[in-house]
């Protein structure tokens, strides 16, 4: 019996060791795979015989110890060690690799598996895989206003070259410098015409309801009739050209011009808000003086106008008129500073915005200048967007301004209507002054507009936030990747493919966004190396070949004793 014994506890160490040169084969062979994990053996007692149980001491002899007979070894258990790997990066967008605790999330025919190999990619429908099963990657959503919806788990969809964004402009930095030393503004520009009639005879001066059908000049000349177009080409505010504009002279528009009418008042309303005129200040504005058509703009020499003959005409078909000549009665007076930029509406369309900054006041305190701001894009005929004031010290140095917003409509266009835009005059980058200069100049230096652009690129930060990088610049969240956690990743069951099941051991899984809540952190354009030492590796395999050979000598020898007895007996 102690023969067989010992050829059956050879045996059990033989099965032991061999199995211990697998585990170690396996983790040697996957030492390149991608977030693979070691696993580590350990080797426990069989049952043991007892030849005698040990016995207390007395007062008449001392106690003796049971006397036990191993039969050998087993495996008693396998674990997985889920030591993070060293992150490798590979510069691929796509690819990510976990810092820390946690698994990525995969869905795969229905089912929830969970991986730390993050080397996925786009498949044709732009959504994040596994590059082997095709197993989507799932995360966080956005919103329509690009916000992480957390909660609601989908797939990870990226769609580079396909996307587009544009986003319309909602603030406007500006900086420069207002040269204080110029003229305060005092006046603007006057022009007028000769007298206007409301019969052919010359008796009856026009009057703002005045029919422009009925229309006439000092000769008896009818200016109007139903039907002719008014184009105003030509005019310059603060020398730059005022947009071509037209009036139908009648109820209906049948032209497509950009406005129309049948009274005198009519026109001029539609000739004030052409040119750009901002009646809420100064006294500015057309009107109608003892029947003479009278143009008066903004205070300052940036909004002085000039009009001169034929700038306005009326269009006959092939015989065009000129209904009346402006005459400039009154320069404007007043420093003035002009500049011009752009915008964009909700569609990315581009928006030109002209701003003139007139010197208001100065004294012992400091200076204030107001603003006058028109667009052509303004879709309604008055092109008048906004004014305001800027306050300075007696230093130059900003110190507020006042209605600095500026109000844009939109209709017709598709694009969200109306469009506020918030004026800064203080980035910390650069700010507005107002200090004695030949010359005052200001230019935007921010706006947080853009016109349309296409998803080109993507990155993944550290907490899962996958942000597109799109070609107009702009940065948005496209989704998150959360990572799950559970009470024992050695409890989880291998699937092959680098996936996971979870087990009755494992705990249900927690999704946790990255860096929160014991969750490692996620690196981008990386994947994670496998965790397997070689050296360590090597020396289990010496072991184990160490071991094998042992009890096969065991072995070896218990036979030869046993053929001896057999010998013997013969």
């Amino acid at each position: 019996m102690g023969l067989g014994t010992s050829m059956y506890t050879a045996l059990s160490g033989l099965t032991a060791n061999s199995q211990l040169l697998t585990v170690t084969g396996n983790n040697i062979s996957n030492v390149n795979t991608t977030a693979f994990k070691r696993s580590q053996v350990s080797f426990e007692t069989q049952i043991s015989t007892t030849l005698r149980s040990g016995s207390a001491p007395s007062e008449m002899h001392g106690g003796t110890n049971p006397m036990q007979i191993g039969l050998g070894t087993k495996m008693g258990s396998t674990r997985t060690v889920f030591t993070s790997g060293t992150p490798q990066p590979t510069g691929v967008s796509t690819n990510m690799a976990i810092d820390g605790n946690g698994f990525f999330v995969v869905q795969l025919n229905g089912s929830r598996f969970f991986t730390r190999d993050g080397g996925f990619v786009l498949d044709s429908n732009f959504d994040l895989v596994t590059p082997s099963a095709g197993g989507q990657v799932m995360g966080y959503p956005i919103d329509a206003d690009f916000n992480i919806v957390e909660g609601v788990m989908q797939p990870i969809n990226i769609p580079i070259g396909v996307m587009t964004i544009a986003e319309k402009t909602q603030n406007v930095n500006l900086s420069g410098n207002l040269n204080v030393g110029g003229d305060v503004g005092s006046a603007g520009s006057v022009h007028e015409t000769q007298p206007m009639y409301s019969d052919a005879t010359g008796t009856t001066l026009a009057d703002p309801t005045t029919p422009l059908d009925s229309l006439y000049n000092a000769d008896g000349t009818k200016l109007f009739d139903i039907g002719d177009v008014v184009t105003m080409e030509g005019p310059t505010r603060g020398g730059a050209t005022v947009t071509t504009m037209t009036f139908e002279v009648g109820g209906t528009n049948t032209t497509n011009s950009d406005a129309n009418g049948t009274t005198l008042q009519e026109y001029m309303d539609f000739m004030q808000g052409s040119l750009g005129i901002d009646p809420t200040v100064d006294s500015a504005g057309v009107t109608l003086n003892a029947g003479k058509l009278t143009v008066t703009s903004n205070f300052g020499s940036g909004n002085a106008y000039r009009i001169e003959d034929g700038d306005i005409i009326v269009n006959k078909g092939n015989s065009p008129s000129v209904p009346f000549d402006l005459s400039k009665t009154q320069d404007a007076i007043g420093e003035s500073s002009k500049t011009s930029y752009v915008v964009y509406d909700s569609l990315g369309n581009e928006m030109k915005i002209n701003m003139t900054f007139v010197l208001d006041t100065k004294d012992d305190s400091g200076s204030i200048w107001r603003f006058y701001a028109t667009s052509d894009q303004d879709t309604d005929v008055d092109t008048v967007i906004g004014n305001g004031v800027i306050q300075f010290d007696n230093n130059g140095q900003y110190i507020g301004a006042s209605d600095a917003e500026l109000i844009l409509n939109r209709d017709g266009t598709g694009a969200e209507t109306p469009q506020s835009i918030k004026l800064a005059f203080d980035a910390p980058n650069g700010q507005l002054t107002s200090l004695q200069d030949t010359a005052g100049q200001v230019s935007m230096i921010l706006q947080d507009g853009s016109a349309l652009g296409t998803l080109e690129d993507f990155t993944v930060s550290g907490d899962g936030i996958i942000t597109g990088v799109f070609s107009n610049s702009l940065l948005r969240p496209l989704g998150q990747v959360p990572l799950a956690m559970f009470a024992n990743n050695e409890g989880l069951e291998q699937q092959g493919g680098n996936l996971y099941r979870a087990s009755t051991n494992s705990g249900t899984p927690i999704l946790v966004s990255p860096t929160t809540g014991g969750a490692g952190s996620v690196i981008g354009r990386a994947i994670e190396g496998s965790n397997v030492d070689l050296a360590e590796e090597f020396l289990s395999m010496i072991n184990a070949s160490t071991g094998f050979s042992a009890n096969s000598r065991v072995m070896s020898t218990s036979n030869e004793m046993m053929q001896e007895l057999l010998t013997s007996i013969r």
